[in-house]
This record gives C-alpha cells, sequence and structure tokens, in this order.
C-alpha cells in the first residue's frame, strides 16, 4: 500500500526556502505552529499496516523540510521491514524546479530523518537508491534490521524550524563550524562570514535569483497554490506555506489570516514586497554556509539533502538560526 504525507502529518508543518546565519529561534504567537503536531500517534491507514514504531519511524520522517512544504513523499509498504520511498508527481514544483532536484533533496532529508528515528528504535536503516532517473517516482528502497539502539534526542527533528527574521550579525565560530561539518560534511562544508567578497557575491547572486523567479507568472503562481492562509486551510491541507510558517505575526497575521487571499500575492506590489523583504534578510545573519555534493545524479542529490538534514538539525540544537535559498543555482 502507498502511504502519502496524509497519513504522516495531523497538523500543518511549514518549511521554507536556503542561507544560513545566526540568531535566537522562536515560534509565531498563534495560529498554526509545531507544536500542534502530536508525539507520536498517526491517524489512517498507517496504524493498519504498520505497527507503532513503524508509525512513529514515518512520523518523525514526515518533518522533513521541502519547498513550498510540498512534502513530495510517499511511502510504500512492502512490509513490515520493506518500504519504498517515492515521489508524488502532483507535489513536485516543475515551475520553480524543473530539474527535480529540490525534490530529490528533500527526500534525502525525509530519508535522513527516518534513519535517525529508525536507529533510536533498535532498527538499522539499509537504504538503497533505485531510481536512475530524477523524474523516476520509485527512488529508495529501504530494509529494516534488528540493530542497537543509538541515543538521539528526537526532540531536534521536531524542533527543527525554518527562520525568517530575527538574525544576529554575528560570525559563527569555529567551534560550531566543526560541530555542523562533523562526519558527514567534513571538506563539505564551507562558511562564508558576513562581509567577505565570497558572501557579498552569494548575497547578491541570492537576491538576484530570487527577483527573477517572483518576477515568473509560472512560478508565483506555483508559490500561490501552496499558500494555507487560513487557519482552517492549514488544518484542511496540511501542507504549504501557512501564515505562521512565513512568520506574518501578530496583528498583520491576523489581517492575512482573515482578509487576503493567496491570488492577492500574484500582485506586483506583493511581490516587490518580497523581493524587499528577501534582500533586507539576506544582509541579516552571520554569513552563508555552502554544501557541496559529488555530483547531479540522482544518488548525489539523495546524499546531499541527508548531509544537510544532518547539519540543520545540529544547528537547531547549537541555538543557529538556518534558511535555505535554493533559488541559487548549485
Amino acid at each position: 500500500m502507498k502511504l502519502n504525507r496524509r497519513s504522516f502529518l495531523k497538523r500543518a508543518l511549514a518549511a521554507g526556502s536556503l542561507a544560513a546565519g545566526t540568531g535566537s529561534l522562536f515560534s509565531a504567537c498563534s495560529g498554526i505552529r509545531r507544536s500542534d503536531l502530536p508525539d507520536q500517534n498517526l491517524a489512517g491507514d498507517t496504524a493498519n499496516q504498520l505497527d507503532a514504531v513503524g508509525n512513529s519511524i514515518l512520523y518523525y520522517a514526515s518533518l522533513a523540510p521541502s519547498g513550498h512544504n510540498s512534502q513530495p513523499w510517499y511511502v510504500r509498504v512492502l512490509s513490515p521491514t520493506e518500504w519504498i520511498i517515492g515521489v508524488e508527481p502532483g507535489r513536485r514544483l516543475p515551475a520553480v524546479d524543473p530539474a527535480n532536484r529540490e525534490v530529490l533533496l528533500s527526500i534525502g532529508a525525509f530519508a535522513e530523518n527516518l534513519s535517525i528515528a529508525a536507529g533510536t528504535f533498535g532498527l538499522k536503516a539499509e537504504m538503497e537508491v533505485i531510481a536512475n532517473d530524477p523524474f523516476e517516482q520509485d527512488v529508495i528502497k529501504v530494509a529494516l534490521r534488528k540493530t542497537k539502539p543509538t541515543d538521539y534526542a528526537l526532540q531536534r527533528i521536531t524542533r527543527r524550524m525554518t527562520v525568517k527574521h530575527g538574525y544576529l550579525p554575528k560570525e559563527i565560530n569555529n567551534q560550531d563550524i566543526r560541530a555542523l561539518s562533523a562526519e558527514h560534511l567534513k571538506g563539505r562544508l564551507f562558511y562564508f562570514p558576513k562581509g567577505t567578497d565570497h558572501a557579498t557575491c552569494i548575497e547578491e547572486g541570492a537576491v538576484e535569483n530570487f527577483r527573477i523567479q517572483t518576477q515568473r507568472d509560472e512560478a508565483q503562481k506555483e508559490l500561490v497554490q501552496w499558500m494555507r492562509l487560513s487557519n482552517q486551510e492549514a488544518e484542511r491541507q496540511r501542507d504549504g506555506l501557512t501564515v505562521e510558517g512565513m512568520e506574518i505575526q501578530g496583528f498583520k497575521g491576523w489581517f492575512v489570516r482573515s482578509f487576503l487571499n493567496p491570488e492577492d500575492f500574484m500582485k506586483p506590489s506583493f511581490r516587490k514586497q518580497g523581493v524587499d523583504q528577501i534582500a533586507k534578510f539576506a544582509r541579516q545573519g552571520g554569513g552563508w554556509l555552502v554544501i557541496t555534493g559529488d555530483g547531479q545524479t540522482v544518488s548525489d542529490l539523495i546524499d546531499s539533502g541527508r548531509r544537510f538534514e544532518r547539519m540543520v538539525l545540529t544547528a537547531r540544537e547549537r541555538n543557529l538560526a538556518i534558511q535555505p535559498m535554493t533559488q541559487y543555482p548549485g
């Protein structure tokens, strides 16, 4: 049986876009929040196919980030210990991600969460990338084998979030950079402090690419399709970009939830406001982190997505705020 993201989540999960900086992490004050997610139990068809451990593993896996929070993954259960992770075609983002690069990075993040969670339950997730083409639906075959439980605080996964405001203009210290690199990113993670030539170049390129994307009608329409402005819509869809996820707070958040429609974001004034906000954001923080991969094959992108997820989970634990900026060409 094929299980999609509705079987994994019971509340909306907001994920955003990719840069890095330092700052305090905070939640918005109202609306649908990550704290609304259940701790363990899942409702729906998963309960009939998997035991409580299997359902819990998929719950933690489903908290992975994805572009527009489209949650493009599904899991087909072959047996309680053999699963296929795949991509739902209707949840791809062809306007902003025509090559499925970002989708595969998200699948990698999903796989990493799954592997981490399985380990805490005494199961080793042996994964084989079975897709050769980025547009194939079945991507990873998973076999679960019994092993010694690992010691990992799963709260790191539930507390992970994309932060869009409030970055501190403070350079990330060497101790934090070493922690972010660890074994899985040694020689692959590069930090460019704010104010350096490389950081300025990345900042300017990120803003310009966001501006170009925002001006493209097809890209903006795709964004609009994933907006869940009202709490009712967020609860009903359980995906997409919520007001809380976009960190639109206070009176402004109430106004957006109550009076705006997603189509309003097609207007030139809203597009300009979005570009201005990204330009302001790009000037904040302590600099930029760049993760390099081995190439652009399906396996390479899955591997990079897994490494990225490990890094952001470590960053959350060390009170480092991160936002991806995937509009920048790879």
